[in-house]
């Protein structure tokens, strides 16, 4: 759709400057709750060819940004009024932020004579700049309509510069509304005012991996999210298989690779994993900061920098070598630097140790085997309420395996990260950096706009219960999601805490303390399915894993936003896989 002329004698609203910034970027959705302070914005929105998504809380549209973003490569957009609306949103910016994603948030503020300097007592208000910017990746408040469509372009390239954030456009609401004559300067083209080609690596750096990457034994590739935001998942499967070299993540990327690629080392494989990093003689980091998740790519869990090389690539300088010193630091978008990689290291081919090198991949494979036959036993237990190894298990079974699967909870995102494999890259959602509470509604929401498609929140009933609301807007915007909720009525990761510390014997003896030997650790039942149907959706309930399979499959049938209530068993639920290495995670690594 092309934008609409403009004429010399047009009067438009400062909004609509914004919005055909916009327009200019590809933008064509944007997630906010309407109101009076920016109509001029989203009043505009319409001939600029962009639909407004409306969720039921501002957080929830933070996160559905967020996800449009991941799963699309582009930017979401969201929008906040002044006072309370950019107060609700605020939990969303931090999130956004620490995850990663590429959000821009724009918000309307009270008259700009009220804020220079601020009077005192005005009515919604706050320096709404002033706590966004202690979190965001860059916030500016706009004070002059002359000034509007410049600042716009500056957000704009803070969002597609360096790492991904949120980036905080404030626009007081007498700007946003009010009129003005506009200038053809304004609306300069994305690549007059950013750079749109993706950053390629120096030759001479390229040539340099090569050289390591053939002389070592032992190689060990490691991908985070800025695989994910470049899209290159065939790239990197393509280097995993000319290096012959396995492939781990950080949980952020843990959808890089199809994990049922030999040389993929999935995240819950974790003691493989540790093995792999520590046995290494080089590890090729793409697009990852090596967090805390990453055991901040320190031993015991990798190897000794002395005795184990690092390449570290990332578009983002303050990456490079922040938390460990590397032998070759590119600064390069990864996609770029992977096709030029993988060129160089085929022409190179026959002087790599494959042979060494699959023999390698065959006995970690055999250690991965062993686990998952370990972990697969709980698919056995056909107890009534059921084991929540079913729930995962079940739904990669009944769905397509491009589905979006968004995890939110504590317990309910561990046990389906342990039952869920990645078959196409890109189609898991979560906050593994934040291990947010709640964000999975509108991750979900934001991935159904995205893609068209069915996809699924498998979500815990704490989490749940904290934006139940937006099962409305699944059913308001006609968006194919389906909720499934773990419902075992307690906060179980932190009853489990409470336990340990209390009653350690008794909670390892027994598996669980008795009523009032916790605090405050349960919660009352919500029927989640009936909670469903009130709200305009599908509503089932099931708790015998034999029911499971036809109770989504009715839901899927049905073809519209869904709810069903799983009911698992509580103690089961509260014991899920791979809490010791959750526990050693929050410990300093030694090395």
């Amino acid at each position: 759709m092309g934008l609409p002329a403009l004429r010399k004698s047009d009067q438009i609203k400062g909004g609509a400057i914004i919005s055909r910034l916009l327009a200019a970027e590809g933008v064509t959705r944007v997630f906010g709750i309407v109101d009076g302070t920016y109509l001029g914005l989203f009043g505009s929105f319409a001939e600029h060819g962009i639909a407004l998504v409306t969720p039921r809380h501002e957080t929830t549209a933070a996160h559905m940004a967020g996800a449009y973003a991941r799963l699309t490569g582009g930017l979401g957009v969201c929008i906040a009024s002044n006072g309370p609306g950019v107060a609700n949103i605020l939990p969303g910016v931090v999130v956004e932020q620490v995850e990663g994603n590429r959000v821009l948030l724009i918000t309307s503020s009270r008259r700009a004579q009220l804020q220079g300097p601020d009077r005192g007592g005005a009515y919604q208000h706050f320096p709404q700049t002033a706590v966004t910017g202690q979190v965001a990746k860059w916030a500016v408040r706009v004070d002059r309509m002359d000034r509007l469509a410049e600042t716009v372009r500056r957000a704009l390239r803070a969002c597609f510069t360096g790492r991904p954030g949120v980036v905080h456009l404030d626009v007081p609401e007498d700007l946003m509304n009010g009129d003005v004559t506009p200038d053809a300067r304004w609306f300069a083209e994305p690549n007059q005012y950013r750079d749109v080609t993706p950053n390629p690596p120096a030759p001479d750096q390229v040539a340099h991996a090569v050289e390591l990457l053939t002389q070592a034994r032992k190689v060990v590739v490691h991908a985070g999210s800025g695989v994910v935001h470049a899209k290159a998942y065939a790239e990197l499967a393509e280097l995993a298989k000319t290096l012959e070299a396995p492939v781990t993540t950080s949980w952020g990327a843990r959808c890089a690779l199809d994990e049922r690629d030999p040389r993929a080392l999935p995240m819950v494989q974790i003691d493989a994993v540790n093995a792999a990093r520590t046995q290494a003689d080089l590890v090729l980091v793409l697009g990852s900061r090596l967090g805390e998740t990453d055991w901040w790519g320190k031993a015991p869990y990798w190897g000794q920098p002395d005795a184990q090389q690092l390449i570290q690539v990332d578009v983002d300088p303050e990456v490079l070598g922040n938390v460990r010193p590397a032998d070759l630091l590119v600064r390069a978008d990864v996609k770029v630097f992977l096709q030029q990689l993988t060129v160089a290291l085929k022409a190179r081919r026959n002087r790599l140790p494959l042979a060494e090198r699959k023999a390698w991949l065959a006995d970690l494979g055999a250690q991965m085997a062993k686990h998952r036959a370990k972990l697969d036993k709980h698919l056995a237990d056909q107890a009534v309420p059921m084991n929540p190894a079913h729930v995962a298990a079940t739904l990669q079974r009944v769905l397509p395996d491009d589905t979006v699967t968004v995890f939110d909870g504590g317990n309910t995102a561990v046990w389906g990260n342990f039952f869920h494999q990645i078959r196409v890259p890109g189609t898991v959602l979560g906050t593994p950096k934040m291990g947010m509470l709640g964000a999975g509604q509108g991750q979900a929401l934001g991935a159904a706009v995205a893609t068209g498609k069915p996809v699924v929140c498998l979500i815990g009933d704490g989490a749940m219960g904290m934006h139940q609301q937006e099962v409305e807007t699944a059913v308001r915007n006609g968006l194919p999601v389906l909720f499934v909720v773990v419902a075992d009525q307690q906060w179980g990761m932190v009853k489990m805490t409470q336990q340990f510390a209390f009653k350690p014997l008794k909670t390892l003896i027994k598996k669980r303390l008795d009523e009032g030997e916790t605090i405050n650790g349960d919660l009352a039942e919500t029927r989640f399915d009936d909670l469903g149907r009130a709200m305009g959706a599908y509503g089932e309930r099931v708790a015998d894993p034999a029911g499971l399979e036809g109770a989504l499959r009715r839901a899927l049938a049905h073809g519209g936003p869904a709810v069903i209530h799983v009911d698992v068993d509580p103690t089961k639920h509260m014991w899920a896989p791979g809490l010791r290495h959750f526990k050693a995670m929050h410990q300093e690594p030694q090395g």
